[in-house]
């Protein structure tokens, strides 16, 4: 298949372009800068120049070849709003230009913003809908074309994909307990982050978009949860710094905007994933690539 890969040169997507092209599959890559263009051509990635506010770019992306991975999202905290518009106009333009054709669009999301009390199941709908909602409703907005003649594919993922060179949310924790001086977890720690590491979220993506049916959710998710305390354990003791808990309302002053993912109770399921794609991890666990030290060099 030629795949087009959006946020092709980020944490995930850089994992997925390598995926699909040890699978044998071509990939074409959107590239914002000469940099990553040339760092995604010497992986042996075709290359289209153009952001995610180029909708022309993502249109003729997706128009020329057989499959989409949409992965790019700004991921901008201090103007969600922004984020939120900008994921949507993408995923409407890259869905626009794949209707009628029966071509896979495989869209990123999240398992944060469900009810709490149990792990989110594939099953569960997003409650995220229309322009003004976490990621600009993306994924129902792209479940809805699956009506429109587009095999769409929405893919949650954990709130940690970890490994090696990781940038993401435990970076980021690891950064605010040294700059804090300890590392901390909110109240009593007992809430729960789901995870998966970086290789196995890729080879989940490929599978997906190889196989997975129109209209399918698949959660990207290795451990169910992991106890915020443990995580907070194994940063303080990576960093030789003590751990102290945080009461919630204090958590973004404590800790800066992480404070308030950290504060999240995120558990998933990946059950019926792994069921359909006979999808089964083999990645180290959270606590295991914290205790190899790699997020502390």
């Amino acid at each position: 298949m030629h795949v087009f890969i959006t946020g092709a040169s980020g944490w995930i997507g850089s994992h997925a372009v390598q995926e699909f092209l040890t699978a044998g599959h071509r990939v074409l890559a959107l590239a914002r800068s000469d940099a990553s263009a040339d760092a995604l051509r010497a992986r042996g990635a075709e290359v289209l120049r153009g952001d995610l506010d180029d909708l022309d770019a993502l249109r003729r992306g997706a128009d020329s070849t057989g499959g989409t991975v949409h992965l790019a999202n700004k991921h901008d905290f201090t103007d969600p709003a922004a984020s939120n518009a900008a994921e949507r106009a993408a995923v409407q333009a890259i869905a626009d230009a794949l209707a009628g054709s029966g071509r896979p669009l495989l869209v990123a999301s999240g398992v944060a913003g469900f009810p709490p009390g149990r792990p989110v199941a594939e099953d569960d709908v997003n409650p995220a809908t229309g322009p003004a909602s976490v990621r600009g409703g993306a994924e129902n907005l792209a479940l809805g074309h699956a009506e429109r003649g587009v095999r769409v594919l929405a893919a949650r993922f954990a709130p940690t994909v970890h490994g090696t060179g990781d940038h993401g949310f435990v970076a980021t924790l690891v950064a605010a307990a040294r700059a804090a001086g300890a590392s901390r977890h909110v109240g009593d720690g007992s809430h729960r982050w789901s995870a998966v590491h970086v290789d196995d979220a890729a080879r989940l993506v490929r599978l997906a978009l190889e196989s997975a049916p129109a209209g399918t959710v698949l959660h990207a998710v290795a451990e169910e949860g992991v106890a915020t305390a443990d995580i907070a354990g194994a940063i303080g003791r990576g960093l030789g710094l003590p751990v102290v808990p945080v009461e919630p309302e204090r958590a973004v002053d404590a800790m800066g905007w992480i404070g308030a993912f950290f504060a999240m109770d995120l558990p998933a399921s990946s059950e019926r994933t792994r069921a359909l794609l006979g999808w089964e991890p083999q990645g180290p666990t959270l606590l295991e690539d914290l205790a190899a030290g790699g997020y502390f060099a």
